[in-house]
């Protein structure tokens, strides 16, 4: 996927909190090109984002398209079995799936309208989730993913397909999709909603309105699809939708821990921390990418801090979770990368079953294989796959989720040790001069209620599995529960960020240091214009929240 018209940029950490209120669209692309093979996990987010996007397919990918349309349509003329056109739709085996028009063999126009109406009935029959509609960003980033997996040419669809889910991206119709309800073998009962919303049926958001679809494409000027062959198959089967809400989360989760890492600075300039375990030279000792990583981003943090000169009440040695901080963020950073590569692997093939391969051609080396190769006008084949098994993305989000654990533990443990004077050399749970009550003596607790709550969150999803469909769907991935369980480990790690930023703010008030580095002299001095210094007991509710909002928006 090319971008015009605009680029977006990822910032170091520094220019990140130097930078404040950098306007969201600022970043975004307003023209998209969809070619099927180049579609990245950042470009995900700015289509998700960008409701005003213009979309258009290359000439090569619409070409795809249409080759591997056609070589469904020549598979059911030559009498494949293609569900969805010549098995399951109720036609007489003994009777010809073609007529003659012009000399020509066509599909007849019966078998036709019997696909069509098996399609839509298909979509309703599948149209099954629960729980709260799906954000809109989350609903258009699948459908993004969607339409660029179409572009490959690989999902046997008709034109007409690409057209409506770019039609949707650009004109801002958003079908209402249940939350919950995939088990992650494709979000069948979920994405099923999106294809409902095509014919006219369901739900969708428009311009902030919640309204019927009929109406919406009325509005918009657009024809309800009419799908056909395997056009519902490719619509439903899918996990576009689960790997929408993984690549918005990935992106998300890598911002955090740029910002995580300079709120850690901070901490360690409040703490007056030593800096040894985030040389380069000591982590070159073991250069694992996790510590290498880890520390780079403490040390972009730390340029020019006071912690670079010594101190006589500075330790020799910190407590075990400043000290590993660079493995504990380094982790969780290649855990994201890791995730974003599986993703980028996921967005840019086809998931279908089965796979169609306009082309391909046959060496004649298997009987077994050979029956899954159309020779005629259109020449191919069209393979029974497993293309919908999500493991490869579920393990990463896994070991992202258990990395973002470790980083909760490490940010509890981290602020707890502002509590100790014997530690800091400053005044009891940060108390100021003239604060003669709890000061933070009774805000750890909802830090240790977040760690709690994230280390039970991020256990492992399920690995059994109850047998379905006949006994034949008899595993799943759960990369629903998966992703989900990030949401919320991320959400609650912005809560724990903002109390930690609380006691390392109050802290670096209190120690009164030299010089603070270049990205934690603009992360302090951002937030004290927000959030004051606590010279007396007042409701900490309020600077949580402020703090929240505070990190979420840099």
């Amino acid at each position: 996927m090319s971008v015009k018209n605009g680029t977006i940029h990822r910032f170091s950490i520094v220019t990140a909190f130097a930078i404040a209120g950098l306007a969201a669209s600022n970043a975004r692309a307003e023209h998209w090109s969809i070619d099927g093979q180049n579609l990245t996990v950042e470009q995900v987010v700015g289509l998700a984002r960008d409701d005003s996007a213009k979309i258009t397919l290359t000439e090569s990918a619409g070409k795809r398209i249409a080759e591997g349309f056609d070589l469904v349509m020549e598979a059911a003329l030559q009498g494949k079995a293609v569900y969805g056109l010549t098995v399951g739709v109720g036609w007489n085996k003994d009777r010809p799936v073609f007529a003659m028009k012009d000399g020509k063999r066509v599909l007849d126009d019966d078998l036709l309208k019997l696909s069509r109406a098996f399609n839509s009935t298909s979509l309703r029959a599948h149209g099954a989730g629960v729980g709260e509609p799906m954000a809109v960003e989350a609903v258009r980033a699948g459908m993004a993913i969607r339409l660029n997996q179409i572009a490959t040419g690989r999902t046997g669809v008709q034109s007409a397909v690409a057209e409506m889910y770019r039609q949707f991206l650009e004109q801002g119709i958003t079908p209402v999709v249940p939350s919950r309800g995939s088990v992650g073998e494709a979000d069948i009962n979920l994405a099923s909603h999106i294809g409902l919303a095509m014919v006219g049926e369901g739900e969708v958001f428009m311009k902030g309105n919640r309204i019927p679809a009929a109406r919406a494409l009325t509005d918009a000027g657009i024809a309800p699809l009419e799908p056909v062959g395997k056009d519902f198959l490719s619509i439903l089967s899918t996990n576009a939708l689960t790997a929408g809400q993984a690549a918005l989360l990935a992106h998300d989760t890598a911002g955090y821990l740029e910002k995580e890492a300079v709120v850690f600075g901070l901490a360690l300039e409040g703490f007056n921390g030593n800096v040894a375990p985030f040389l380069a030279a000591t982590n070159e000792l073991r250069p694992f990418a996790e510590n290498t990583s880890g520390a780079l981003m403490v040390r972009s943090a730390l340029d020019g801090s006071y912690l670079w000169s010594p101190a006589k009440d500075r330790a020799l040695q910190d407590p075990l979770s400043y000290r590993t901080m660079a493995y504990v963020l380094g982790g969780a950073e290649i855990a994201t990368q890791d995730l974003t590569k599986a993703l980028e692997i996921q967005i840019n093939h086809s998931d279908d079953n089965p796979g169609v391969v306009a082309g391909a051609l046959d060496d004649k080396a298997s009987g077994q294989v050979s029956q899954y190769f159309i020779e005629g006008e259109v020449s191919g084949a069209i393979y029974p796959s497993a293309g919908f098994e999500m493991l490869p993305v579920a393990s990463r989000v896994e070991t992202l989720n258990t990395a973002l654990v470790r980083l909760s533990q490490a940010i509890t443990m981290q602020t707890i040790r502002f509590e100790n004077p014997d530690m800091t050399h400053l005044s009891r749970f940060l108390a100021a001069e003239t604060n003669q009550g709890h000061a933070f003596g009774a805000i750890q607790k909802p830090l240790v209620a977040l760690l709690a709550e994230n280390q039970q969150i991020g256990a492992q999803a399920p690995v059994g599995s109850i047998a379905m469909a006949g006994n034949i769907e008899d595993l799943d991935s759960h990369a629903p529960l998966s992703v989900a369980n990030l949401g919320r480990i991320l959400d609650n790690l912005y809560w724990m960020s903002s109390i930690q930023l609380l006691h390392a703010a109050q802290a670096v008030d209190l120690r009164k240091p030299g010089q603070l580095g270049a990205g934690t002299k603009a992360l302090f001095e951002d937030y004290r214009r927000t959030v004051p210094f606590v010279a007396v007991d007042r409701i900490y509710t309020n600077d949580f929240s402020t703090g929240y909002r505070f990190l979420k928006a840099r």
